[in-house]
């Protein structure tokens, strides 16, 4: 069934030589103006749109809009190699009057005086002609027009059907308290995703009675490149000849944006920087495909006193200068409360000491457990009355080591 080359120029209001953007703010502003929700009801206005978005999804994207602009039309079935082709031999809108460099091959006028008629080549068996060529038999080499043609059109209309693709996985990032990170809870969000248009079901179109009104039901078109006339899948029904039109909830697209509330359970133990799988939150997949997965990236809160590595808890306790160096027992914090730690004789300032198994719980193995480590950090005491500097100097010649001498030994 014959149709008109569509000009997607002028259905945007462009020049040919218009930018990207200057495509992309001219689509911006018609869909606007035309889109079925703000004209409910409007046929026309529905009709306007979808000649715009189809317009915009050629001219918007670089490789579509080249073909365009070498045939004067685009069909997803064309390769853009062949295209390639096609218009430096002499094709396209930017060919010369016979389409052909030379016109006919052979140098034959189309018609009587050569006068430029237009030629349908529609059923006509291209393989007589190049393989025949002389009428000796002799088959034309690879790159011949024959395989322009085959390779732009791959075949007579043939249908492009779309399989099943995959929706794409999430990312969210969640800052999880110091407390629920180790003890575990539920914690509560709000997801942005993808999801299955419920009035199209994934299709991205609607089928209405009869046949398509574009190629009378048999889901091929002819479209016009230079002088020549080609028989290529219907745009508008992609081959099926059924009538159908554009999802107005998705706009084609099959899937629409949703936000909806999700809980994430946080185990006991979880660790900064974890990623939580959760199956089926991601995307929704195009025409039947699986939906995507969500990952959760757990960012952990901190503690003014405890500092987190792992699943070891770190500390820092004061101590007297008494208690380190005469050795004692004093109650220390951990996660689980109050327990006590024992100060050896001799303590040094900035030394460690390991409480087992009073860290966090392990997220990854049952019964596992992270360590406490305690930092002891010597208080020293100022002296306010002669009574205290007494002692003190008593007990510097008491203890008349210098702890310096080391230090010196090894300059």
């Amino acid at each position: 069934m014959p149709a008109a080359t569509k000009d997607y120029y002028a259905t945007l209001g462009v020049k040919k030589t218009a930018s990207a953007e200057d495509i992309r703010k001219a689509f911006r502003k018609l869909a606007r103006k035309y889109h079925p929700d703000v004209n409910p009801g409007d046929k026309g206005a529905e009709e306007k749109f979808k000649a715009l978005s189809e317009a915009n999804d050629v001219l918007s994207d670089p490789k579509k809009r080249k073909i365009y602009d070498q045939l004067g039309f685009y069909s997803d079935n064309i390769d853009p190699a062949t295209a390639d082709a096609y218009a430096r031999a002499g094709g396209g809108t930017g060919g010369n009057s016979s389409g052909f460099p030379g016109g006919f091959p052979g140098g034959q006028p189309r018609g009587a005086g050569g006068q430029g008629e237009n030629v349908d080549f529609g059923g006509f068996d291209f393989s007589d002609l190049f393989e025949g060529a002389g009428g000796r038999g002799r088959k034309s080499s690879s790159g011949g027009f024959k395989d322009i043609f085959s390779g732009m059109f791959g075949g007579r209309g043939a249908t492009v059907h779309e399989g099943p693709e995959a929706g794409s996985d999430l990312e969210y990032q969640v800052n999880v308290p110091f407390w629920t990170a180790i003890r575990g809870g539920v914690m509560r969000l709000n997801i942005t995703r993808r999801d299955v248009c419920a009035t199209c079901h994934g299709k991205g179109y609607l089928e209405s009675p009869g046949t398509c009104p574009e190629c009378g039901g048999t889901g091929q078109v002819t479209q016009t490149g230079g002088r020549m006339k080609f028989n290529v899948t219907c745009p508008r029904c992609h081959g099926t000849g059924k009538n159908i039109s554009t999802c107005s909830t998705c706009h084609g697209e099959g899937t629409v944006e949703k936000t909806e509330p999700l809980e994430v359970r946080i185990k006991a133990g979880t660790r900064d920087g974890q990623r939580i799988r959760i199956p089926g939150k991601g995307n929704a997949g195009s025409h039947g495909g699986p939906t995507g997965d969500l990952y959760v990236i757990i960012r952990t809160g901190d503690h003014p006193i405890f500092h987190r590595e792992g699943d070891d808890i770190h500390l820092t306790v004061p101590v007297t200068v008494t208690e380190a160096a005469l050795g004692a027992k004093v109650e220390v914090p951990t996660i689980d409360g109050r327990t006590m730690l024992k100060i050896p004789p001799g303590t040094q300032s900035g030394q460690k000491l390991r409480l087992r198994e009073k860290g966090v719980p392990s997220a990854t193995k049952d019964g596992a457990r992270g360590d406490e480590i305690v930092e002891i950090k010597t208080a020293v005491p100022m002296p306010r009355d002669e009574r205290s500097k007494e002692i003190l100097r008593e007990l510097a010649k008491l203890n008349p080591e210098d702890p310096r001498a080391e230090l010196w030994s090894k300059v």
